[in-house]
This record gives structure tokens, sequence and C-alpha cells, in this order.
């Protein structure tokens, strides 16, 4: 197996553990809503979903009366997909896909989009060529990308410290910069005016209980304390590190509930009406 297999083998196993189809309708669920309503989608267009997850974009796309396709390197994620799709009338389909070389024919997809999703995936040019590819000329290219500098960027800085070391590659956080994605995309698309928006996150009563969730339920946090298992002087500083974090991105309200603002930006481009 290849070092790459093996990365995105550990990427695999790591989305998959914990509960993150619940992280994902507990924290940043009208993120895909807001990307699907962002893109134009409209019926019997037909989209792909880049990095699906559980199909925070997808559902909503297809429920737009769209043919939508969601696909993900983790398939594990897709049960939960597919009954949230069932409750809520859609059809879909779900295909295990690499973000960095997607299983679909040139120019197949009206609209491409990828909610928080493909800006994990190592090769950041592999995955803008493959956007650009399966989406047809004149279509459109949305993405939802962290943003440098804010909570999640803080987050996986901690993590970080704690973790394997990593391959050779960039990071992921610099998709959410506008001046990466034009080195990425050049002339292929036009990124328009990429919007910086914040989306505050309020499901906790303090910083201990996010932690607690995450330390619960969300994979990058299982996996990190898995690789420091049988130490225990570095969980315990894990621990510290992880409280110091939420601490410091909580924007704490008159009310008492801890706040949490995730910074992202919202791209939607327009890929160029032929090759160049």
């Amino acid at each position: 197996m290849s070092a790459d297999e093996r990365l995105k083998e550990r990427q695999r196993a790591m989305w998959a553990s914990g509960d993150f189809p619940r992280v994902s309708r507990e924290t940043v669920a009208e993120l895909g809503p807001q990307l699907v309503e962002a893109c134009g989608v409209s019926a019997g267009q037909r989209v792909l979903d880049v990095a699906a997850g559980t199909g925070n974009a997808a559902i909503p796309a297809a429920e737009l009366g769209a043919d939508v396709v969601a696909g993900d390197l983790t398939p594990e994620l897709f049960d939960a997909g597919r009954t949230e799709a069932a409750a809520r009338g859609v059809e879909l389909s779900w295909t295990e896909a690499d973000a960095e070389a997607l299983p679909f024919a040139d120019g197949e997809f009206d609209v491409v989009m990828s909610c928080m999703g493909a800006m994990f995936a190592p090769d950041h040019q592999a995955v803008a060529d493959e956007l650009v590819r399966v989406c047809r000329p004149g279509g459109t290219i949305g993405m939802i990308n962290a943003a440098p500098g804010g909570w999640l960027a803080a987050f996986f800085e901690v993590l970080g410290a704690y973790a394997p070391v990593p391959p050779q590659g960039r990071p992921p956080i610099l998709w959410g910069d506008v001046a990466h994605l034009r080195e990425l995309f050049g002339e292929e698309v036009d990124l328009g005016t990429p919007s910086a928006l914040t989306l505050d996150i309020a499901n906790f009563r303090a910083p201990e209980d996010l932690c607690a969730y995450y330390k619960a339920h969300f994979g990058p946090v299982i996996a990190t304390y898995a690789n420091v298992a049988g130490d225990p002087e570095r969980i315990e500083a894990l621990d510290r590190d992880l409280l110091d974090w939420a601490e410091r991105m909580n924007r704490d309200q008159p009310a008492g509930r801890a706040v949490f603002r995730f910074e992202y930006l919202l791209v939607v481009a327009r890929r160029a009406d032929a090759q160049l």
C-alpha cells in the first residue's frame, strides 16, 4: 500500500469513528442549505456533492428536484444520509468517491459543490482540477471552507501537536484563503466575489461541554486521543490545551451560554465556457 493509500485509509477511519452525523446535524447543519441556495440549484440539474458526508448539502439539493450524487471517501457515513433522505422524502445516489480522483465523466454535472469536505483532501491541486473537470463548461462550482485564523484553524493547531506526524502537503485551512483558490483554479473558473461569513454555535453551556462533546463524538478528536493513549502526561496536556482552545474561542453571552463563532468562506464560481 502506498503512502497516499495509507493516508486515505487513516482519514476514512477517522471520519467513520465517533458520531459525525450527529456533530454535523447539531453544529453546522445550516451550512449545507446555504451553499445549495447560493449555487442556485434548481429542478432537473445534475448536481455532485463532493466529500458529502451524510448529505448536509446533497439532501437539500435533492429536495429542490435536482438529480443529485453524494460522493465521499467514507461510505460508512452514507447510512445516516440515506435515513435522513428517506425521512425527508427524497432520493439521491450515494457513491464512494475520492475527491482527488472523482469517478465521473468530464463535464457530467451542472453544479459541483462541497461543504466543509473537499478541503480535507491532502492534494489541493488535484481536488481543484477534479472539481473543474467534472463540471460542465459554464457550470457552477460552489464551496464552503473554513477560514484561516478562525476557530477551526486554532482547533486543528491544538490537535496537530498530538496527532501522528502528517505527510507533506498544504493544510486544509488554506481553502478558506481567496489567494490560494486563485492559485488552484487559475483561469479555469471565475471565482466571483467570495463571501467571508460566520456561524454562531450556541449549543453548549460552557467550554467544558464542547470539549466533552467532541471527545465523545467527533472523529478527529477521538483519533487524536487514541494517538496519545497510554501516556497520561500527554492525555492531561491534550485535555488542558483543548479546554484552553474552547475557552479562548468562547464569546460568552449574558444569558450564560457559551457561543463559538465559526468563520468560513462561501465561494460560488463559474467554470469557463470552454477549456483554456
